[in-house]
């Protein structure tokens, strides 16, 4: 599949494909880019429908089986093959699969999705439109909460443990991603009754979730660990969905740990 895909490509080494969460864009990664990007090749993705990447060409299933192939066609278009995959949130759920069918060396994956229970996913869907909604609202309203402080720290709060620390310019950016997302209703219409059941993969994967997670509570690591036996589990200690801005080294740190494991040699006795 012939996949177009806005990136950013930083560093050099084996390959790193970093993948965001839906509504957003490849800057929610880049407190933990130039970090990464001292070991790694690394690309951080505009999912298709997402940022600037142009929606899915038509037909295309925006379920997990059509999302892999995608992921597939993005490979291709990247011009990497098996590389490291790091994802938050729905890019977690899209690292996880890539990882049980072997399309990848290793995976990190923050906050995925599909780790819920019906009332969970409920909640999280409803939160999730709600954010959307409040993005389509005329423009003028939405600079206005935003140049607030108290404002845009309220707005954020549901993603980051620290809205803080998320400038007016990020705020603006991502905001716009995320009332321009052509691929947005679709993928959540895709999850209404989705629930992960796959294969524990059996390269290296590391899930790791924020400890103050307020869209997807990190209760759903629970179900994750039981889930994914094999995987190695972590808790983020003062981070929300997206910790790449609440916990800069930690989240690199973590994303690079997995990343080793896979790229260590095997000891022979």
């Amino acid at each position: 599949m012939d996949i177009t895909v806005n990136y950013e490509r930083r560093g050099s080494g084996s390959p790193l494909v970093l993948l965001h969460g839906i509504g957003h864009r490849w800057q929610a990664w880049l407190p933990v880019l130039d970090r990464l990007a001292e070991r790694h090749q690394v690309f951080a993705v505009d999912l298709p429908g997402f940022g600037r990447s142009p929606r899915l060409p038509e037909g295309t299933a925006h379920d997990l089986s059509g999302s892999v192939g995608v992921l597939r066609g993005i490979f291709q278009t990247l011009g990497v093959e098996n590389p490291h995959v790091a994802g938050n949130s729905l890019g977690g759920l899209l690292a996880i699969e890539a990882a049980a069918q072997g399309l990848v060396a290793s995976a990190t994956a923050l906050s995925p999705a599909g780790f819920w229970n019906r009332r969970d996913r409920a909640r999280a869907f409803a939160a999730l439109r709600w954010m959307r909604r409040g993005a389509r609202a005329p423009q003028t309203a939405t600079r206005i909460v935003l140049r607030s402080d108290a404002l845009r720290n309220g707005s954020l709060r549901m993603l980051y443990a620290h809205p803080e620390r998320i400038d007016l310019k990020t705020a603006l950016g991502d905001m716009g991603a995320l009332r321009g997302a052509a691929s947005f209703e679709p993928t959540l219409a895709a999850g209404e009754d989705f629930a992960w059941n796959g294969p524990s993969p059996a390269v290296p994967l590391t899930v790791a979730w924020g400890a103050g997670d307020r869209l997807l509570p990190p209760r759903q690591a629970f179900r994750a660990t039981r889930l994914l036996p094999s995987a190695r589990h972590v808790l983020l200690p003062d981070c929300g969905h997206v910790p790449m801005s609440d916990a800069p080294g930690l989240v690199a740190d973590t994303i690079l740990h997995t990343c080793a494991t896979a790229e260590r040699p095997l000891t022979v006795r």
